[in-house]
């Protein structure tokens, strides 16, 4: 944990320095020369300041390193059903949506990497969106890595589930925007009843991949971009993809 609080002060332009038991907070900016800076007495404590973390997140993206860590996971991950799907028993693979197959990216900047749920959502204007609103437009890309990985299972005989957080009520939405941008042929999608909640996304999700090893598949692996999309069991093998923009219990 410290050492992730460092790497993000490091990269605001912050460093934390240790002094005989003594905590100090060195910042610089861009005012100041290489040899200018502020000492500030501090303590560790204190959580990574959102509007550094917002700016590390954004700068992550737009550096390329946030598309090759996507790039990374999902070559391992096909590389896996590779290896294991012609000696599955009916092999499958489950993959999230948000963030795993479609990209949220231009609601997350509308949104100053907010989640509104409720509220509507005019393109029109440059201003905030509710989520609810903004996944009925059905207009998210693919995740490109994910797609392939995709692809790869069908070109295997693997059939592919989706299990998402969203409602029952975005299913039209969302079928359309997941045929739209190359999804096509997937065994089926599981969406939250409408009238349903939960405490955490393991308690929906969880339940649901028991369910498909019941009907007699090998979940040889699953995917997604948050530890809940994961947990749980029924998989042999997890493919967690980056994702510093938002959690989900």
């Amino acid at each position: 944990m410290l050492m992730s609080r460092l790497r993000a002060m490091i990269f605001s332009g912050c460093m934390l320095i240790s002094l005989v038991g003594l905590t100090l907070l060195t910042c610089t900016n861009g005012s100041t020369s290489p040899h200018e800076q502020d000492l500030f007495v501090t303590v560790t404590s204190q959580p990574i300041n959102v509007g550094d973390a917002k700016a590390a997140a954004q700068a992550y993206y737009d550096s390329g390193a946030y598309q090759r860590d996507l790039e990374e996971v999902a070559t391992r991950a096909a590389s896996w059903i590779n290896s294991r799907a012609p000696s599955a028993n009916r092999p499958a693979l489950v993959l999230d949506i948000d963030e795993t197959a479609l990209s949220n990216w231009e609601v997350l900047k509308r949104d100053d990497f907010g989640r509104p749920i409720v509220g509507p959502c005019d393109l029109a204007i440059d201003a905030p969106c509710g989520w609810a609103a903004w996944d009925q437009l059905g207009r998210d890309p693919a995740i490109a890595p994910t797609l392939q990985v995709f692809q790869r299972a069908r070109a295997l005989n693997v059939a592919v589930f989706l299990i998402t957080g969203r409602p029952e009520n975005q299913r039209a939405a969302t079928e359309r925007n997941l045929v739209a941008v190359g999804y096509d042929g997937y065994a089926k999608l599981y969406m939250v009843p409408d009238d349903a909640s939960f405490v955490s996304a393991v308690d929906f999700k969880a339940p649901i991949r028991a369910e498909i090893e019941r009907l007699g598949y090998t979940i040889i692996a699953n995917m997604g971009d948050q530890p809940s999309d994961l947990l749980g069991g029924h998989a042999e093998r997890d493919f967690l993809l980056p994702d510093p923009f938002y959690r989900v219990p």
